[in-house]
């Protein structure tokens, strides 16, 4: 598998076939275009508090998320619809997790404490 490098910024977002299924992410990262897009667009959070937030991501690569989006938009937000597609299919579905925390209050509190760390 070799990763294509696409858009405004070869050297900082690409697409490879068989990682985070083979949407744009900043190169050499698992993190997507989109993820970058949810926190600025949605969280308000700034490309610097971006980049803090991702371990080993530059504002630089942050910069080059957001113009990639800006330039790619209608792509961006067809990952968006996909993914909420999904999250209604899941959501009609047994899920043994969801069961699981349910007989499990002990789990059941340690994930909402780590939701809590990462804001949600």
């Amino acid at each position: 598998m070799s990763a294509t490098a696409v858009g405004v910024s070869k050297e900082h977002i690409t697409k490879t076939p068989g990682v985070c299924g083979g949407r744009a992410c900043i190169a050499g990262h698992r993190i997507r275009v989109m993820d970058v897009v949810v926190y600025h667009e949605r969280l308000g959070r700034t490309p610097a508090e971006i980049a803090a937030t991702f371990p080993g991501i530059t504002v630089a690569d942050v910069h080059a998320a957001l113009a990639y989006y800006h330039d790619n938009r209608a792509e961006i937000e067809h990952d968006f619809e996909v993914h909420r597609q999904a999250d209604e299919y899941g959501k009609t579905q047994p899920s043994k997790l969801k069961e699981y925390l349910a007989k499990n209050p002990e789990a059941r509190a340690k994930l909402d404490a780590l939701r809590g760390n990462l804001g949600e």
